[in-house]
């Protein structure tokens, strides 16, 4: 019941499947922080049917960047990136997959699946109602695990989490703030940035800002040991806090819905084995550092229902065909996720320095051009920004070979 999840099966729904939705949570979840949804996604989401209930919540209102001290010049917002990405929520696009998901798909609650068993012809799943405490097993023609970073069904199918997860040694936090932080105005946003630390408070326009604190650890288990609020003080100590940072860590303490996570990728030699396949974070998390979760998740989901309709009665096939496709812009989006990641959080004060002299550097061609290279301008405008599945699926079928002919 993620948005790739939802995504994947209204799509399949249209496409003539009959899709059963497991949740192990009791109810929809709203909770969600800061995404972005850039050009890929934006078609996706279009094609899906679900771009009319989205929209971009980016605020005009020129962004700070701050030091604990309490200094402030104008900064760069994430909506400044290259390619104009719409800025919202998760739960806006949540609420965007769900209102296009047809009435007759069946959802189970409070179910998760434990066994999971295949053979050429079908799936069959053992799943457990955890509100009766019972146990069914069902047979299916195709299981789609869009189950997060550490999925039940990858863990089931494909072997346990630490075959696939590979740490990048920095921990996140992220919750939607209640107001305007201290020393901000309504609506603006704001950075302070640290040699391997920062924190980004993301403005709306029509909404309450998220505020998201990163920074690098050695010892990605030890930060479990204690709560997000005691790891992030820990993390941005010894020195005083300052007025916006100070105010920022308070309400992390007594907020409801907190994302408090290791920042980590997954990576599988195939996304899918047999008639089970793996979408979204599940099979290829890509980092929030990349920005692109949501849009790649809904550029899988938009291009397996067209694979599946491309071959009709041959699920192999179909599958082989999706991840063909689409693995270049993925595997580009996770090795791209280092370097995107000193947007988020720098190594050094060197980074920090080049950082804000960027918007100098664009004033002069030469030196826009430099800017342009180290944002990887074309890189987002061919990757990030293109209409994957309608350059995939408006092309030519792909040739079959059958009985040495073509």
């Amino acid at each position: 019941m993620g948005v790739s999840g939802i995504a994947t099966a209204a799509r399949l729904r249209r496409a003539g499947w009959r899709p059963v939705l497991i949740e192990k949570a009791p109810r929809r979840r709203s909770g969600g922080y800061f995404v972005a949804l850039f050009g890929a996604g934006q078609a996706a989401a279009k094609r899906l049917g679900m771009v009319d209930a989205i929209h971009d919540r980016a605020s005009m209102t020129r962004g700070l960047d701050l030091d604990r001290a309490g200094s402030s010049r104008p900064g760069m917002s994430y909506a400044d990136m290259p390619g104009k990405p719409w800025l919202m929520l998760r739960s806006d696009v949540e609420k965007a997959a769900f209102s296009v998901l047809p009435d007759d798909v069946e959802i189970r609650y409070s179910t998760v699946p434990t066994a999971i068993e295949q053979d050429a012809d079908g799936v069959d799943v053992t799943l457990l109602d955890t509100a009766s405490d019972t146990t069914t097993t069902e047979r299916f023609d195709l299981v789609v695990g869009a189950d997060g970073l550490r999925s039940t069904v990858r863990s089931l199918v494909f072997g346990p989490h630490e075959k696939y997860l590979r740490r990048m040694n920095y921990m996140v936090a992220a919750f939607q703030y209640t107001g305007t932080p201290a020393g901000l105005a309504p609506g603006q946003g704001a950075t302070l940035l640290e040699p391997d630390r920062s924190l980004w408070v993301f403005a709306f326009s029509d909404h309450d800002p998220t505020v998201m604190l990163t920074y690098r650890t050695d010892d990605v288990d030890a930060e479990f040991t204690r709560s997000p609020a005691e790891r992030v003080r820990a993390a941005f100590g010894p020195k005083p806090l300052g007025n916006v940072l100070g105010d920022v860590i308070d309400a992390l303490e007594s907020a409801d819905d907190v994302l408090f996570d290791s920042v980590e990728q997954v990576r599988l030699d195939s996304w899918h084995r047999g008639r089970v396949v793996l979408m979204g974070d599940a099979a290829w998390c890509v980092t929030l550092y990349a920005g692109m979760g949501v849009s790649s998740g809904l550029t899988g989901a938009d291009l397996l229902g067209g694979m599946l309709e491309r071959h009709p009665g041959d699920v192999g096939a179909a599958l082989s065909a999706w991840e063909r496709a689409l693995r270049p812009y993925v595997g580009h989006y996770q090795d791209g996720a280092f370097a995107d990641r000193r947007i988020f959080v720098a190594d050094n004060r060197a980074q920090l320095l080049l950082r804000r002299t960027m918007p100098l550097l664009s004033r002069f061609k030469a030196g826009k051009r430099l800017a342009d290279r180290i944002m990887r301008l074309e890189e987002i405008a061919v990757y990030k920004n293109a209409d994957i599945v309608g350059a995939l699926l408006t092309g030519p079928p792909e040739r079959t070979i059958v009985g040495g002919t073509a």
